[in-house]
């Protein structure tokens, strides 16, 4: 059996007051096109390049079931959500960037 990755993921602007959710077969590359603003869709007119928080599945079906879960929810608990994982809403990229 193939051991596929996809990620749910929350990006944040430098102020943290805009969120985006996004998914993602590769989470790196993805960091990198948001930040070099390769759409001109929402994250490049807010400047959300900021990984705040991502989970990972190994079926696609989950990852965007994941991601039309969270965008329906209200922004306190979104926040709530990335509160559990990252209390001190720290910049992740690096740590992906890293290797995850």
């Amino acid at each position: 059996m193939w051991n596929y990755n996809y990620f749910t993921y929350i990006l944040t602007n430098l102020t943290k007051n805009v969120l985006y959710i996004g998914v993602t077969n590769d989470l790196k590359r993805r960091l990198y096109e948001h930040k070099e603003d390769k759409s001109n869709g929402f994250t490049a007119k807010y400047h959300c390049h900021y990984l705040i928080h991502y989970e990972r599945f190994t079926d696609i079906h989950q990852a965007i079931d994941r991601e039309k879960e969270i965008k329906k929810w209200r922004r306190e608990k979104k926040d709530a959500l990335v509160a559990t994982q990252n209390p001190e809403w720290k910049f992740l990229n690096e740590e992906v960037n890293e290797g995850i």
